[in-house]
């Protein structure tokens, strides 16, 4: 009794609705109201027909018959040896697979979830992109790779990072989707503050967003100071240029009255010297903005080098006397496939091992 349909089926997709909404799924099909808060209750534990013993065995075979519930299957689990993180390759059930990681901090768990299977934006720093965009994930895609790591760690998610594989801005009604789910008090209740959402730079979703009212902290994939190099590494930049995009940060703080982060893949010998760092000063002035200056995980398909630990610490000092707010980012899980779209890739291209 699994309640999985084909993807694309055109059964409801009940992990997508929010409670009401079940409510009136579950009332259009004879059943009492009540059952649905049941039902609910036991989705955002993760947990299968089988285990939901409170609810009579006729009614979990009619919902498994009528109704389309997706949980994530583990495919794949990869424990780092340097800290607690745990990174997932999660099966979807048209065979496609995503990953996702468990994060422990002291001041509590995060889950890095993705948005899509495959990525089309091409950065060519990331892993994620090989092979391009297959499809969009659906809003229970996304919600069940937080309930399927917060089950398998035992663990309450404490927040939600969307910075997997994926644009989320480019799949924006299914990700906004879920950020109301997960944020639901009637589900994980994950505070909207601690959400944090990546983009590359699709300035105008950005836009959308802050008009929506959402107030997740907002990260822009800047990892370039000039037009012309970030041409070079990320396509996306010939449709936004960097002016566009400081603009939106801009209007999102505005809006929103939060502080935005430009992360900052530091590349040796490209884009880590002086005039980077005076480039950088002068992009984040006049509104609140940090630089996260993120340490390049080495992608063997890709060509680029990260630099050392003495390179990245002169280039934050140099930022630092310039007045940016900025600080480099702790690598976790380098020794289990650590870059965006590594498990991904070795679990699809056959190296498939628990």
């Amino acid at each position: 009794m699994t309640g999985t349909k084909p993807h694309g089926s055109a059964a409801p997709d009940i992990l997508s609705m929010t409670r009401d909404e079940l409510r009136d799924y579950i009332v259009s099909l004879g059943e009492a109201r009540y059952r649905a808060d049941q039902l609910y209750s036991w989705m955002m534990r993760g947990a299968g027909f089988d285990e939901m013993t409170n609810l009579p065995k006729a009614f979990r075979a009619l919902v498994a018959e009528r109704a389309d519930y997706r949980r994530c299957t583990v495919a794949a689990r990869f424990e780092s040896s340097l800290d607690e993180t745990v990174k997932y390759a999660f099966e979807l059930e048209d065979g496609e697979c995503v990953e996702s990681v468990f994060m422990k901090y002291e001041h509590g768990t995060t889950v890095c979830v993705s948005s899509q299977a495959g990525c089309a934006m091409g950065c060519r720093f990331c892993a994620s992109t090989i092979g391009g965009r297959v499809r969009n994930l659906t809003p229970s895609e996304i919600l069940g790779q937080v309930i399927a790591a917060g089950r398998d760690r035992g663990e309450r998610i404490d927040g939600v990072v969307m910075m997997g594989i994926g644009e989320p801005l480019d799949n924006y009604d299914e990700v906004t989707k879920f950020i109301r789910l997960v944020t639901s008090p009637d589900g994980l209740n994950v505070s909207e503050r601690n959400i944090s959402l990546s983009t590359s730079g699709l300035v105008d979703n950005v836009r959308r967003l802050a008009d929506d009212g959402f107030t997740v902290t907002l990260t822009f994939s800047l990892h370039a100071t000039t037009d012309e190099y970030r041409k070079s590494i990320m396509p996306i930049a010939n449709k936004y240029s960097i002016a566009e995009i400081i603009a939106a940060a801009k209007y999102y703080f505005e809006k929103t009255g939060r502080r935005v982060i430009f992360e900052y893949t530091m590349i040796k010998g490209v884009n880590i010297n002086h005039f980077d760092a005076v480039r950088l000063s002068e992009l984040t002035k006049g509104f609140p903005a940090h630089v996260n200056l993120i340490p390049l995980n080495p992608v063997k398909e890709k060509n680029l080098k990260g630099c050392t630990r003495e390179e990245g610490e002169r280039f934050l000092r140099k930022l630092t006397e310039m007045g940016v707010s900025a600080s480099i980012r702790k690598s976790k899980g380098a020794d289990v496939g650590g870059a965006c779209g590594q498990l991904r890739r070795s679990y699809v291209g056959g190296d498939k091992h628990e």
